[in-house]
């Protein structure tokens, strides 16, 4: 389902980690239907890319800023930057994010530093510098992107689930202040995702986190746990639309609203599952399966 042309038409969209994955594809699909579109990342060359991927048309005034999401003074200058040149946003996307799963006795502690700072005060920082434009004008949407791991905490996650449980937290006060305020603020939870994240995190995954792979796992004990990989195009798709609605909880596919509903009905009664597959993958592993 596409987003209405007329509702994007015309507005301003500032899209952190926006050079690749989730959020190049929202990109694209915004600025096919009119929305000057600018783009936030590190690496200048991927910005180059993407800006030019993004195809804006001469009436849209769309962007890119390098800048590190963790960097308090970066991320206020981008801000400033876009609302000198084109405007306050109409809508923000906080894309960026990173994962680095593993043991927890064998990561860092510096893993654990960068997933906090990346994922949570990376979308902390870009909320706080949107926001005071947004309240003068009386609107505007913030949309976080969260994760499944903030529902069940994932085998192999301890660095990254942490920052994804914050985020909705911080998300679930954010709506409850903003929304008198005209801001609306949604939560999106992607189902797994080809992206360039997703590769390196499977160079990294313990072999019981690849063995639980999916919610077909708590549904079927006899299937092969694979979970169903998503494109950003067609995450994006789900997702636009459900921000067009101003929905707050967004859950694209049916793994993710499985997985959400599942935690909620069974509740504590979920950890006996978790550790009976876990213990399952462990033997097949041993056995070699």
């Amino acid at each position: 389902m596409a987003p209405s042309k007329d509702y994007w038409q015309g507005k301003i969209a500032l899209i952190t980690g926006g050079s690749s994955g989730i959020g190049f594809a929202i990109a694209q699909s915004l600025a096919a239907q009119g929305t000057s579109v600018w783009v936030l990342a590190r690496g200048v060359e991927g910005l180059k890319s993407a800006l030019e991927s993004v195809n804006c048309r001469e009436n849209q005034h769309c962007g890119m800023i390098s800048a590190d999401v963790t960097d308090w003074d970066q991320v206020s200058a981008a801000v400033a930057q876009v609302e000198t040149e084109v405007g306050v946003p109409d809508l923000v996307i906080n894309s960026a994010g990173v994962a680095h799963p593993g043991y927890f006795q064998d990561l860092e502690i510096e893993i654990f530093h960068w997933m906090t700072e990346v994922n949570y005060y990376g979308t902390v920082y870009v909320c706080k510098a949107v926001l005071p434009g947004m309240v003068a004008r009386g609107s505007g949407q913030i949309v976080n992107i969260s994760s499944g791991a903030a529902f069940i905490g994932r085998f192999g996650y301890s660095a990254y689930a942490p920052t994804k449980y914050a985020l909705q937290g911080f998300s679930d006060v954010l709506r409850a202040e903003l929304k008198p305020l005209g801001i609306d603020v949604s939560i999106v939870f992607p189902p797994d995702t080809d992206t360039p994240q997703l590769k390196y995190e499977k160079e990294l995954q313990p072999p019981e986190t690849k063995a639980l792979s999916g919610i077909a796992n708590l549904i079927s004990p006899n299937w092969d746990g694979r979970a169903t990989l998503f494109t950003p195009a067609q995450v994006a798709d789900m997702i636009l639309p459900k921000i067009e609605q101003r929905k707050y909880m967004i859950l694209p596919g049916f793994e993710m609203k499985m997985l959400y509903w599942l935690s909620r009905l069974v509740g504590s009664g979920i950890y006996p599952i978790l550790d009976w597959l876990i213990a399952r993958a462990q033997r097949n592993l041993q056995r070699g399966d």
